[in-house]
């Protein structure tokens, strides 16, 4: 489900669901909360990047899963293990990065504004779609996607629901570099490397939280909105499965 290796002051954490393009359920979002809570306590980790086992980055909600919460089947959780998540990934002290090794949906997207440098494959290609889906957005992505993409692109790219390719990705800030598929996680690993070789961790600790508390109530505001607006939307009518891809 989750795969962690460390090597030289880095952790690659694998998302390992490929199966399911790397779905995200309850179990997959608490282990990766769980997961950056040792590394943001480790001082032997000095970033960590964030990928996927197969064709998938992560192809977001596990909606069999989340129809279950909606039927309310016992333990399922999404929504609490969701909101642990994203607080893990917005409070991580120490360098995050992805590399985006392929398709990327929902939360595979949105996550994406959160990590100080994206990389993306060449054949990856990017979705947000809650208004297909009819919810709402999601991660704060109703802010930081306008503040990355202007207001117009960020407007066009939740609206709409439409794809966005890796070269699309770069041009709208979401991602740093396109990457020959083959090639990504070891380009973002070596990045990583750079970063955590470039002064004291505390150094480098403290310019991010900068960097972070700059943005934060805007992104936590963000948030708490959608978080609102989503729960709303859903009562209103299950999404249907078959509407993401």
């Amino acid at each position: 489900m989750l795969q962690s290796h460390d090597d030289h002051g880095v952790r690659l954490l694998t998302l390992n669901r490929p199966e399911k393009l790397n779905a995200m359920t309850s179990a997959l979002y608490r282990a990766c909360a769980e997961n950056l809570a040792e590394a943001a306590g480790n001082d032997d980790v000095g970033a960590v990047v964030l990928t996927g086992n197969g064709r998938g980055f992560c192809a977001g909600n596990d909606l069999g899963e989340l129809m279950g919460a909606a039927a309310g089947e016992a333990g399922a959780d999404q929504g609490q293990a969701f909101a642990g998540f994203m607080t893990a990934i917005a409070t991580f002290p120490k360098p995050l990065l992805a590399a985006v090794n392929g398709v990327g949906v929902g939360i595979g997207m949105t996550l994406l504004p959160y990590c100080d440098v994206a990389l993306i494959a060449e054949s990856a290609r990017l979705r947000g779609p809650f208004v297909p889906l009819g919810v709402a957005p999601e991660a704060g992505s109703s802010a930081t996607f306008a503040a990355l993409m202007g207001w117009q692109r960020a407007s066009l790219t939740l609206l709409s629901g439409r794809w966005l390719s890796a070269a699309d990705a770069v041009a709208c800030g979401l991602a740093l570099e396109v990457v020959p598929d083959a090639e990504v996680v070891a380009r973002t690993v070596a990045i990583a490397r750079e970063i955590v070789t470039a002064g004291p961790l505390g150094s480098i600790v403290a310019t991010k939280q900068l960097i972070v508390d700059a943005r934060q109530d805007l992104v936590n505001a963000a948030r708490q909105r959608e978080d609102q607006t989503f729960a709303a939307l859903f009562g209103a009518g299950v999404p249907g499965t078959n509407s993401a891809f």
